[in-house]
């Protein structure tokens, strides 16, 4: 559990109360059972300090918008669902809700009402967080690069050890092995 202080749920986190511990941002973030992670529009709306969510969801539509501008498929980072709340009498019903992809929130947050102190530092937030995926991204596509490097490297010698035992003894008549690898980039 955390040690934060407990809120209310209509009230905004203090976005200072977390320096240095879990941001409202990720506070707020949920996981499929795929390990996708996801927001709830309706979770980000209070974080952000929208008191009445219809004005929230006008910066929905400028993200989608963005979204669909940009080339993204907009149902792959913006996906409309009800979600069922508890009303006063203890019975449920059933509200829109759209859960959002980390893309998604970027865009979001983006369109909010910069005149927020919180938008200022989810935008901050987000974009850190896309570079650092950026960067994540590279990494794994040069472990990867490196890898099928090392794979072709190894085949080649093992073909051209298959010439040699072939009986082909003049090096000119095969391609040696590292020079093939060079071209894998």
């Amino acid at each position: 559990m955390s040690n934060e202080p407990k809120r209310s749920e209509d009230s905004p986190p203090n976005p200072r109360q977390n320096s240095g511990q879990i941001t409202p941002f990720e506070e707020i973030r949920r996981t499929n059972p795929a390990g996708n992670e996801f927001w709830s529009s309706r979770d980000f709306a209070r974080v952000l300090g929208y008191v009445n969510y219809r004005h929230f969801q006008a910066v929905i539509e400028k993200a989608r918008t963005a979204c669909f501008n940009s080339g993204q498929r907009v149902e792959d980072h913006f996906v409309g669902i009800d979600e069922m709340v508890e009303i006063g009498s203890g019975a449920q019903r059933a509200i829109p809700t759209v859960m959002m992809s980390r893309y998604a929130c970027y865009l979001v947050i983006q369109n909010a009402d910069p005149s927020k102190e919180i938008v200022a530092q989810g935008q901050t937030y987000f974009a850190i967080q896309t570079r650092r995926q950026e960067l994540s991204d590279e990494e794994m596509e040069e472990q990867r690069r490196l890898a099928i490097r090392s794979e072709l490297r190894t085949h080649n010698s093992q073909l051209a050890d298959a010439v040699k035992d072939a009986g082909v003894i003049e090096p000119r008549n095969y391609p040696p092995a590292e020079p093939l690898a060079a071209y894998v980039n």
